[in-house]
């Protein structure tokens, strides 16, 4: 096993460290003023997360042949890492677009920028000041995830070879986030509504396009890359599943979120589009007229959570999706032991793949 195989986080928090730093000196020189949004993202990117897109990224390069000890690791590395760059841009938006207050314990962007605004006792709405910082900031973090792709240390072929698969996934994330967005206005309960956002938002986003991303950078054929894709989508979607689960279930204290809190904005997930349709073919009014109800009441409150919890988990939701995760999970892992991968990528997706979706946090 190789260094870069045994502690990956490690090198990636890394890179990260090194590109935040170089990407921020020249700008905190030029213009002061932009240090603290700077100091945000810096913070927010090395404050946390589960890294899993830069190692199936990783690991798609590995099981695709990528040698980690040869010339292009450390390349292959920076790009891994930029993906990091690419979800905050997402959280910090997602955030926004939510009114969430808090993400990993601590107050969301917007909202810090807010309290900043009303701190100094700046001119005009504080509110809309940390909506403006907020989307400035996850602005920032896209454009310098590119930066940092475009400059790995890899031969010019093999950053265009990548650059669809990149392309592609940038483009599905905001995709997806926007079909996110329009299904809450529309108010589409429906599971084929779900498992769209959640195909396009969560599992080609996390899972399917990181896995692309690496294996191209290994010159991987179609046929590989296509296996990855199809492993990747049935993880991707039992890892929005299991968070679908947390975001009703989950302690607070160990997720960074309040538990409930998908309820209150009003997603339209798989558990939620589930508990309707079972409430109603099981003719449980009561348990469905609380779900109903629950769904973008943001003055719900942990009493509240705990009933719907217990109507989900009485028409039969939750234990719903606990086997459609375990059917995907299964899928997954045939695909994978049928794709050929180098080894030990097989054995390494294998227990990314338990990571997703067993997870608590």
């Amino acid at each position: 096993m190789t260094a870069y195989d045994a502690d990956l986080p490690a090198h990636v928090e890394r890179v990260l460290a090194d590109f935040l730093r170089s990407a921020g000196d020249p700008i905190r020189r030029q213009e002061p003023t932009f240090g603290p949004a700077v100091d945000a993202l810096t913070d927010f990117v090395l404050g946390g997360g589960k890294r899993l897109r830069p190692t199936f990224a990783w690991w798609g390069w590995r099981g695709a042949g990528g040698d980690p000890t040869g010339g292009d690791a450390e390349g292959v590395l920076r790009v891994a890492a930029s993906l990091e760059l690419i979800q905050a841009c997402a959280l910090i938006h997602d955030d926004l677009m939510d009114s969430s207050d808090s993400r990993r314990g601590a107050p969301t962007v917007h909202v810090a920028f807010a309290k900043r605004h009303a701190d100094r006792g700046l001119l005009g709405s504080a509110a809309t000041f940390g909506l403006s910082a907020a989307v400035l900031i996850g602005d920032l973090a896209l454009a310098w995830a590119d930066d940092m792709y475009a400059g790995a240390d890899l031969p010019a072929a093999t950053l265009a070879a990548a650059r669809p698969a990149w392309q592609a996934m940038r483009t599905e994330v905001l995709a997806g986030q926007y079909l996110d967005v329009h299904t809450q206005a529309t108010g589409d309960t429906s599971t084929t509504a779900a498992l769209r956002i959640d195909r396009l938002k969560t599992a080609a986003y996390t899972v399917q396009r990181p896995l692309h991303l690496g294996a191209a950078l290994a010159g991987a054929d179609e046929r590989l890359v296509g296996a990855l894709l199809a492993f990747g989508g049935d993880v991707g979607v039992a890892f929005q599943l299991r968070d679908d689960l947390l975001g009703v279930f989950g302690d607070p204290s160990v997720t960074g979120k309040p538990a409930g809190d998908d309820l209150r904005e009003g997603k339209r997930t798989l558990l939620v589009a589930l508990g309707l349709r079972h409430a109603e073919e099981r003719n449980r009014p009561r348990e469905h007229a609380i779900i109903s109800a629950a769904v973008g009441n943001g003055a719900l409150t942990e009493a509240d959570v705990d009933v719907v919890r217990q109507a989900l988990v009485d028409v039969g939701a939750v234990a719903a999706v606990e086997r459609r995760i375990e059917e995907l999970t299964g899928s997954a892992l045939g695909t994978l032991r049928g794709a050929g991968l180098a080894e030990p990528a097989t054995d390494r997706l294998a227990d990314l793949v338990a990571r997703a979706t067993q997870r608590t946090f």
